[in-house]
């Protein structure tokens, strides 16, 4: 069973382009507004799109992402059903790989997840606080409903890269830094080094994130891998503008695309 993020890789990958992947808080501002903006998205230049689920405690975030979260909790009473009821409306209207980012505790917490995560077409879920070695925890439920658990790997992840690498599916989740997600100005990782164990044992595309805010760093980071991730920087926009965001998106998709297609 073919899975959209596969064919979306392949389908960069002939026209020789770079993922631009991008992530979304869902429900803040209401998830009418994440509906318009992953839509936005696609068509300024996004490939993939990550949707956040809202988590009352979420430990790999940084501030942008969790005062996020907790205006979509608190203003708009985002629940994971609401979210799958948006992802439904999504799919009458996009065909791009949508994936869901969220922690362990609400899947754990809703038994038939990987069947709804199916019936509403979601392709892969992203769970940062399931540690790899825990990833079969969930992997009956997932592949029988043709969903991928993405992997993720950081600096930190050495002597454990090769492991991770070689059984990842849909693409490997660089994380460009160690700490919480956010916008920076510099990055002190060596990404010659960490790349290279990574293309070492990758079998499937790889990209980076954490901390990628513009073109011009999408450019630099695109450079080393398949594709960039950005997330803070979108939801910062969304954060300030709420209801007016969809222009200040569009921008930023849209410079982010021009710089990934000069890496």
């Amino acid at each position: 069973m073919s899975n959209r993020i596969d064919k979306k890789f392949a389908q960069l990958k002939a026209q020789n382009k770079k993922a631009l992947i991008t992530y979304i808080s869902a429900g803040d501002g209401g998830l009418e507004l994440t509906e318009k903006a992953v839509l936005e998205m696609e068509k300024n230049g996004a490939d993939i799109i990550e949707i956040g689920v809202p988590f009352s405690d979420p430990i790999a975030e940084g501030p942008v992402i969790q005062e996020a979260s907790l205006r979509s909790l608190r203003d708009y009473h985002t629940t994971l059903k609401s979210v799958f009821e948006m992802v439904k409306k999504l799919r009458t209207q996009t065909d791009m790989p949508l994936l869901l980012m969220l922690y362990a505790n609400t899947v754990f917490r809703t038994p038939d997840f990987f069947d709804k995560c199916h019936e509403v077409g979601i392709d892969g879920v992203i769970i940062p606080d399931l540690p790899f070695e825990e990833h079969d925890e969930f992997k009956q439920a997932a592949e029988k409903n043709n969903i991928y658990n993405i992997s993720l790997v950081t600096p930190a992840s050495t002597g454990r890269i090769e492991k991770i690498a070689s059984a990842a599916q849909g693409f490997l989740y660089c994380v460009s830094s160690v700490g919480v997600t956010g916008m920076r100005d510099n990055f002190t990782t060596d990404f010659d080094a960490f790349f290279s164990e990574v293309k070492k044992y990758a079998k499937i595309p790889y990209c980076v994130g954490f901390g990628i805010r513009n073109g011009e760093a999408a450019r630099k980071m695109g450079s080393y891998c398949d594709g960039v991730i950005v997330g803070s920087a979108v939801v910062n926009q969304i954060g300030q503008y709420q209801q007016e965001a969809l222009p200040h998106v569009a921008d930023l998709c849209q410079d982010l695309r021009n710089g990934l297609d000069q890496a």
